[in-house]
């Protein structure tokens, strides 16, 4: 299958090099010229028309900022002509990694149906470096037998794929998920800097809380190797992470919805926003917690 990445970003670009690493015919299209040239050296062919994009391909991969993005490259600006829905051949195979909302792919894998076009949502973790090496996760919501026509191309993106439900579901776990990491950015900085006040190392505690019930991704990755060293270079931004913040907090209100330990992360991370810029680190939260240590 010829396999089309929209959205040569971070994470756009490292999946379609995977990919074509591992012997996958990939085309890559993406409104950046200098992203189309950087492409062409990974072993992907680029391709400067979304209409020939579209044409050739068998599955198309989407990798952008939004849900809004996801909703006009599939279905288009008042029944555009530039769009999957209206280009897309039947057997056409989206498969969406943005972190995005449950109703707009449920929306857009609705009017796809219509044309015999297939439509998967399946959002990533991992970041630029996972999207490089393939050792991402996945969580994937869309009909079984889809997700069986396309495990092969996921299996060589990422190192596991949970399929959480229809359309829609994949969204809603990785809101969940980011939203947790969020919250465990600011309680891990807390409890480390409890723990440097009272005579205990870092280094230390982090190994102690790993052991125990209380470690995370954030405690036994993030603090190790982009905190505690001050790189501060996951390639995930502060701006990228408030956004899935709101979207988590959208969900909230839609559902009505009272979460008084998440609303305070939410409050956190949008008050963030007064002292560290939207292209900051998103690790650079825990700053706030303690601006001695971090």
């Amino acid at each position: 299958m010829n396999i089309g990445v929209i959205g040569l970003g971070n994470m756009g670009s490292g999946m379609a090099a995977t990919l074509a690493k591992k012997s996958f015919p990939v085309f890559g299209f993406d409104l950046s010229s200098q992203a189309l040239e950087a492409i062409a050296t990974q072993g992907v062919t680029p391709v400067a028309q979304f209409a020939e994009l579209v044409a050739l391909c068998d599955v198309v991969i989407l990798s952008l900022p939004k849900a809004l993005h996801v909703e006009q490259v599939c279905l288009g600006h008042h029944q555009s002509t530039e769009s999957i829905l209206a280009l897309g051949k039947p057997g056409l195979i989206v498969i969406d990694t943005t972190t995005s909302e449950a109703q707009t792919s449920r929306k857009v894998a609705a009017e796809l149906a219509k044309q015999g076009i297939e439509f998967l949502d399946a959002p990533v973790s991992g970041g630029p470096a996972g999207a490089a090496s393939g050792t991402m996760s996945m969580v994937i919501g869309g009909k079984e037998s889809t997700l069986a026509t396309v495990m092969p191309i996921l299996a060589a993106m990422s190192t596991t794929q949970v399929h959480i439900g229809d359309v829609g579901a994949g969204n809603i776990a990785k809101i969940a998920n980011n939203l947790l990491c969020a919250a465990h950015l600011i309680t891990t900085a807390e409890v480390v800097s409890l723990a440097q006040h009272a005579g205990v190392d870092a280094d230390k505690v982090l190994a102690g809380i790993n052991a125990g019930s209380g470690r995370s991704g954030v405690s036994q990755v993030n603090f190790a190797k982009w905190i505690l060293n001050d790189t501060y270079n996951s390639g995930f931004t502060m701006g990228l992470m408030r956004k899935d913040v709101g979207l988590a907090q959208n969900l909230c209100e839609t559902l009505n919805l009272s979460l008084p330990l998440s609303e305070t992360v939410m409050d956190l991370w949008r008050q963030s926003s007064e002292s560290l810029a939207d292209n900051e680190d998103f690790n650079a939260i825990v700053k706030l917690s303690d601006s001695q240590l971090y």
